[in-house]
């Protein structure tokens, strides 16, 4: 199964023959990328519930990157059957309570139709669909947060 499912302690070693003991207290900074979109509800949703379980554990998330099929939780014109939560919004609103950057991998976007206003006019498109909250970013931001960052998590793919 690809992707991680929501942890209630990042800090603590688990073995079945010794007690559990957390190793150490100092905060991690993170990178996130998520390249599974809406469709793939169980894992995008265990991306968001890592990411904020690191925020409740006072670790910091310097950028959350969406890639190939994870570009899709960026439209702002997708329409969230009613079973279903609202990735868009959900993560629109843990960017709001966090400072979060939301980047979204231009070409990748591009390709699947999801344009901001600068692509739109670049392109001389009638409209965009960029939600609020995330920013087309290159491959080279994904890098930079790889590099900056003490862990990079993966989800879907």
């Amino acid at each position: 199964m690809a992707g991680f499912l929501y942890m209630s302690d990042l800090n603590t070693v688990v073995s079945p023959a010794i007690d559990s003991t957390p190793i150490d207290s100092t905060p991690l900074t993170y990178a996130i990328l998520v390249r599974s979109g809406p469709d793939q509800q169980s894992q995008a949703l265990s991306a968001f519930h890592f990411t904020k379980e690191l925020f409740l554990q006072g670790h910091k998330v310097l950028r959350v990157f969406f890639y190939q099929q994870g570009v899709h939780v960026a439209s702002k014109l997708r329409v969230v059957p009613q079973d279903e939560l609202n990735l868009t919004a959900l993560w629109q609103q843990l960017s709001l309570e966090y400072d979060l950057e939301l980047s979204v991998c231009i070409a990748a976007a591009l390709q699947s139709g999801i344009v901001d206003q600068q692509e739109s006019s670049r392109y001389e498109l009638d409209n965009d669909n960029l939600a609020p909250q995330f920013t087309l970013m290159g491959l080279g931001q994904l890098a930079a947060a790889s590099a900056e960052s003490d862990r990079l998590v993966s989800f879907g793919g």
